[in-house]
């Protein structure tokens, strides 16, 4: 059985107050913080202890069209701002997150749940884009070359896509918003963003920190709502918008995708995930166990390149989960505030339910609980990690995403087979592949049917490299070299001599 470490007071601390009451709440609209048209809000509640944190700007269809407005008034001279200029608001804004850290990380930590450490690395991790995306507004490329025929130039330009709707996750509310807009700022794009309705407070930092390196208003409007459906409608179907970027579930996706068809959107989906963890009888043991558990216990395994389904060769397996298990049942569990807790709650009661109704499915299917029971705590969305061996393919846990901290072991017996198990979904985000065979892992990690792979890594997310998936998984990259093609289009200009 797992206790929780302490018990949650009912109310928070003065620093934690003094942090939320500086929060602005409004929505921002062309530079100006203001509450909602129709004057509603909604609370944020904290998962450690279900009380309410603030209450925010509950926005509706009319402050969607008057944010929407605003990008598309604040476009045109923002496409025409030097890159140079671009780049160093980026680059101070970077300046200003890392400041802000200590900030960042505590309203992190109440609006989500997860360790202030692991809110402290999401602080650097979203800071890093601005970084990246400063280095990448200066170099923004085209060509310039004879035709075959030799009677004219061919001249490629490359130029902002133009507004743009950006809607993130809850499950890092700050990264998820530095990927997308410090690519739309890099490029020449203004946009709307629409924070999750459950994290939305660290998009209120982030919005004020570009506000003060300089970002002129317009170019970014976040609005909150309760009612996503209703918020993001208006903008979808107005025919200036050039593009929409999501982080979110698959099937949030697709209906995206079908409201971007009516109107011809760009779009950039990064969607669930089924991720596969492959450890083969070679593998070096430590670095699969400790590559698990950072691929799977991340943000109390809720995220969308989590581990979900670790599949172990039959010879190792045995050894494999009992070091599993071990590492899994030592973990503190409790309020991400209290010193030494390393697994905070999950988001909300419905998730938690979803993990346990996962759970009873996969055991009552023949799966075997090796540790994870339940807790003791009066307040609190938490849930015990848990392993699972001998899970059978047919269990929902093998085919769902699970969001959770609880690891799913199914053995295999050889090279076909695990790489049949782990392309038998309809995701392709990442995998894991665990081989001390150079040849091996290569061989496999081309095989998988991921967007990313991490070869005896379990942690495969960087600035640096382009993020995203294939199949069920999404479309398009965040991050890399590629991150801002997604922001840019195209002009090709002939030129006859």
């Amino acid at each position: 059985m797992t206790t929780i470490s302490g018990k949650p007071t009912g109310m928070h601390t003065d620093r934690e107050r003094r942090v939320l009451d500086a929060v602005r709440t409004g929505v921002l609209i062309a530079g100006t913080w203001r509450p909602a048209g129709s004057g509603r809000t909604f609370e944020v509640v904290d998962p450690a202890t279900e009380l309410p944190l603030v209450a925010v700007a509950d926005g509706g269809p009319t402050d969607a069209r008057a944010a929407f407005d605003a990008a598309c008034a604040a476009q045109p001279g923002w496409a025409a701002t030097a890159p140079r200029e671009r780049a160093e608001i980026l680059r101070r804004a970077f300046d200003g997150l890392v400041a802000r850290t200590e900030e960042l990380a505590l309203l992190i930590t109440l609006e989500m749940g997860k360790p202030l450490a692991e809110s402290r690395g999401e602080v650097a991790y979203a800071a890093e884009f601005l970084r990246w995306f400063s280095e990448q507004a200066a170099h923004i490329g085209g060509t310039y070359r004879p035709a075959p025929a030799g009677t004219q130039r061919l001249i490629t330009h490359r130029q902002p896509v133009g507004p743009c709707l950006l809607i993130t996750p809850w499950n890092f509310p700050l990264a998820m918003g530095t990927r997308k807009i410090g690519a739309a700022i890099a490029a020449g794009c203004t946009m709307v963003l629409k924070p999750a309705e459950l994290t939305p407070l660290a998009s209120f930092i982030l919005a004020e920190v570009l506000s003060e390196a300089g970002l002129p208003p317009g170019v970014l409007n976040v609005v909150t709502s309760s009612d996503a459906a209703a918020l993001v409608a208006p903008i979808l179907a107005d025919s200036r918008l050039r593009k929409v970027s999501f982080t979110g579930s698959t099937e949030v996706g697709k209906i995206l995708l079908h409201k971007a068809a009516d109107t011809v959107l760009r779009a950039s989906m990064e969607l669930g995930g089924n991720a596969p963890l492959i450890v083969f009888d070679d593998a070096n043991l430590d670095a699969a166990v400790e590559g698990t558990m950072v691929a799977k216990m991340r943000n109390m395994g809720q995220s969308c390149v989590a581990a979900n389904r670790l599949l172990v060769h039959e010879s190792v397996a045995e050894e494999y989960v009992e070091r599993l298990a071990e590492r899994m049942a030592a973990l503190r569990v409790g309020r991400g505030t209290d010193d030494g807790v390393e697994v905070g709650p999950l988001i909300d009661e419905k998730q938690r339910q979803k993990v346990a109704g996962l759970v009873q499915d996969a055991v009552t299917r023949g799966a075997r609980r090796v540790t994870g029971g339940p807790l003791t705590g009066d307040r609190g969305y938490f849930f015990s990690p848990t392993v699972l061996a001998d899970v059978p393919a047919t269990a929902r846990i093998a085919q769902e995403e699970v969001f959770g901290p609880v690891a799913a072991i199914t053995t295999f017996r050889g090279e076909d087979e695990a790489l049949t198990l782990a392309n038998q979904t309809r995701f392709g985000l990442v995998g894991y592949v665990f081989s001390r065979d150079i040849s091996r892992a290569f061989r496999v990690a081309e095989a998988l049917e991921t967007g990313m792979v991490g070869i005896n890594e379990g942690l495969v997310s960087n600035p640096a490299g382009p993020f995203g998936g294939v199949k069920q998984s999404g479309l398009g990259r965040e991050g890399g070299d590629e991150g801002i093609e997604e922001y840019l289009s195209t002009k090709y200009m002939a030129m006859a001599l």
